[in-house]
């Protein structure tokens, strides 16, 4: 599979409107209450790109008891980075919290790789042996960021598989091996770590980056949706 056949297909095919980063109610208000002291500081960026509203909702219903009577001066530098990371379930944070956005995409389509056939821009991967791979939604224009091919995996029902090859604008490549995953089958990017989903600490780990800087990106640039 070429550069030309990887932007062929991801123009010609679309699953839904790409990439959807989900928000979980739930996990912002129990993460909230993991949280000792006052709140103080403005939210930047859509709150990290969880959005303001849904993310100062969560935290006027767990902690309108702990506000102070008189009013606080905002800080300079916000919330404590401790207290953000807690908040929304990254590293860094109460090892007790549990990540507040997961990235979903879809399977746009499948098809055979042969083995030492390249695959995507530059053809940086290419395949050891016969295998399947999957077209999936989600790129650089949703935060899916361009050095994470071929470092990180995605999970696809409960089943982990590689991202290969350099990630596009709107989709990357996933070897799915003898996988037979249907279009439009969900592809969890990262989750809360649980039933084989990737957690967004594994994207700081192949990045470099902190897990605020990850959510924020994807949370401002992917379609947002907010679960209960």
């Amino acid at each position: 599979m070429t550069a030309a056949d990887l932007g062929d297909d991801s123009a010609r095919v679309r699953v839904g409107s790409g990439p959807v980063a989900r928000v979980s109610r739930s996990a912002l208000r129990a993460n909230a209450r993991l949280i000792d002291g006052p709140f103080l500081g403005d939210f930047a960026a859509d709150a990290w790109g969880h959005g303001v509203a849904e993310v100062r909702r969560a935290l006027d219903d767990v902690i309108t008891d702990r506000r102070p009577s008189s009013p606080v001066p905002a800080r300079d530098d916000g919330l404590p980075a401790e207290h953000v990371n807690t908040l929304l379930g990254l590293p860094g944070g109460d090892s007790r919290s549990r990540p507040a956005m997961s990235l979903v995409g879809r399977v746009l389509s499948t098809k055979v790789l042969l083995a030492d056939e390249g695959v995507s821009y530059g053809l940086t991967y290419r395949a050891p042996e016969d295998t399947h791979i999957a077209l999936v939604t989600g790129g650089y224009a949703q935060g899916v960021l361009r050095g994470l091919g071929n470092r990180v995996s995605v999970s696809i029902a409960q089943r982990r598989c590689s991202v290969i090859g350099r990630v596009a604008m709107d989709v990357c490549v996933v070897d799915i091996g003898d996988a037979h995953p249907e279009r439009g089958a969900e592809v969890v990017f990262f989750g809360d770590g649980e039933d084989e989903e990737p957690h967004v600490r594994e994207w700081c780990a192949a990045s470099g980056l902190s897990g605020l800087e990850i959510v924020t990106a994807v949370g401002l640039h992917a379609r947002r949706e907010y679960v209960p």
